[in-house]
């Protein structure tokens, strides 16, 4: 057909010998051939031909609008610092979960179980870098800002249960619910209830390391810590220096961080532990430690050994007297560093001590310690990372041990994290069923 010749057409009164009935005209010619031609086409509209006349419906084109955002808001995290971390890392998991975007929470910088109104709330980018977590852990979680949402009273509240009835089964259950409709039309899931810490478990442990992989401290605070290590760094080095042949390689001087658990509310918490899991291997006395450590095979000595202890809640004033010839024992007075922690909140104390810990070339824990835990996740997940496929034993790159858990030799246990484990669990807990 010769469209332009066609002068006394018409279609619903319009004539099509005017530039805009040529128009009208063309389009229903070239909408009447694809519903005739390709009667199952299904793309952004759909054409159906119903008495003999062609219909458009649910034509649509696309948009350029971005995809409203949804968020995830949790109450306040408390505890201690690595507990804080399991729960913000738990909050990042059901965020993810529910194909949303977590509100940056809340941390605590004191350290109290009970009396929530003496916690002292602490924005978690003043802890841990915001634009860096994001960077890292793009495309598997994410955190916003208040300021990102645009309508903030958008808000359903997702109430946690808690309690023995409370199953894992229940808590999985509601929030599958939650991610469907009517509950994910609203811009804000709220989570009321308990601390996210005590949220049932529902992530293998390298979802969790992921997301600890994501956390960096902020300058301040790493940089604080920088000062703690380089002044072991350079005892070490002194150390060195008196030894008749003694290499004068510039290479950084080893160290040992033990996290020594003999304060007086860890071992009221301990004791207990033992009786109701009717469990030996969960406290263990200074002497013991010591000795221990003193085990370690392969150890070169002499090497200074820091002592990451609470000072505040530590009773006993005779934690370096007693260790075996060669382990220089410091802790923060002596190390002369004691400064540096006493003007910081004990969120920053705890995380300068944390690193301390991460970045020591021995590192000698409790199992039941959630501290000791993370720090051994951390290290096993850096041997990963360098691509080691030998975990366990003194020659490894970042050696672990359990100080708890006696190995050979009365040495203590060497330790590395199951990243095969279904659930974080053994970790927030503790265990003495370890890797090696």
């Amino acid at each position: 057909m010769d469209l332009p010749n066609c002068k006394h057409l018409t279609f619903f009164g319009v004539h099509l010998n005017s530039l805009a009935g040529k128009c009208v005209g063309l389009v229903v010619i070239v909408l009447f051939l694809r519903a005739v031609l390709f009667p199952t086409f299904s793309g952004l509209g759909g054409v159906i031909q119903q008495n003999n006349v062609v219909l458009i419906h649910n034509l649509s084109f696309p948009s350029n609008q971005p995809v409203k955002q949804k968020f995830l808001e949790v109450p306040q995290i408390v505890w201690g610092l690595n507990n804080q971390k399991i729960a913000f890392a738990r909050a990042c998991l059901t965020a993810r979960m529910l194909n949303r975007t977590l509100l940056m929470p809340k941390l605590s910088a004191s350290l109290f179980y009970k009396e929530v109104e003496l916690l002292k709330p602490i924005s978690f980018d003043k802890v841990f870098q915001f634009e860096r977590f994001n960077s890292r852990c793009k495309g598997f979680v994410q955190l916003s800002r208040y300021s990102d949402v645009s309508n903030q009273s958008d808000v359903i509240e997702l109430q946690k249960g808690s309690g023995r009835r409370w199953t894992l089964e229940k808590d999985l259950e509601q929030l599958t619910q939650f991610s469907k409709h009517p509950y994910d039309a609203h811009e804000i899931v709220r989570i009321v209830g308990k601390n996210p810490f005590l949220w049932h478990d529902h992530w293998p442990a390298k979802d969790y390391a992921k997301v600890f992989e994501c956390l960096a401290l902020v300058e301040e605070i790493s940089t604080e810590a920088d000062k703690v290590i380089s002044k072991i760094r350079e005892i070490g080095m002194e150390v060195r220096s008196k030894i008749p042949m003694s290499s004068s390689s510039s290479e950084p001087v080893p160290y040992v961080a033990v996290h020594m658990r003999i304060e007086k509310d860890w071992m009221i918490h301990c004791k207990k532990l033992e009786q109701r899991l009717n469990i030996s291997e969960i406290c263990s006395s200074k002497e013991e430690i010591m000795a221990r450590v003193g085990n370690i095979p392969g150890l070169k000595t002499p090497v200074v050994v820091y002592l990451a202890v609470a000072d505040t809640l530590l009773e006993d004033d005779t934690v370096l007297n007693g260790w075996k010839d060669g382990l220089l024992p410091f802790e923060k007075k002596k190390l002369g560093v004691f400064e540096i922690y006493k003007k910081q909140p004990y969120l920053f104390q705890s995380a300068i001590d944390y690193e301390v810990c991460l970045r020591s070339d021995v590192f000698v824990g409790n199992s039941f310690s959630t501290f000791s835990s993370l720090v051994v996740l951390d290290r096993t997940q850096k041997m990963i990372n360098m691509g080691d496929t030998k975990l366990c034993g003194s020659d490894v790159r970042w050696p672990s041990y359990a100080y708890n858990i006696r190995g050979m030799g009365d040495s203590p246990h060497p330790w590395v994290t199951n990243m095969s484990d279904t659930s974080l669990t053994a970790i927030s807990y503790g265990t003495n069923h370890i890797a090696c």
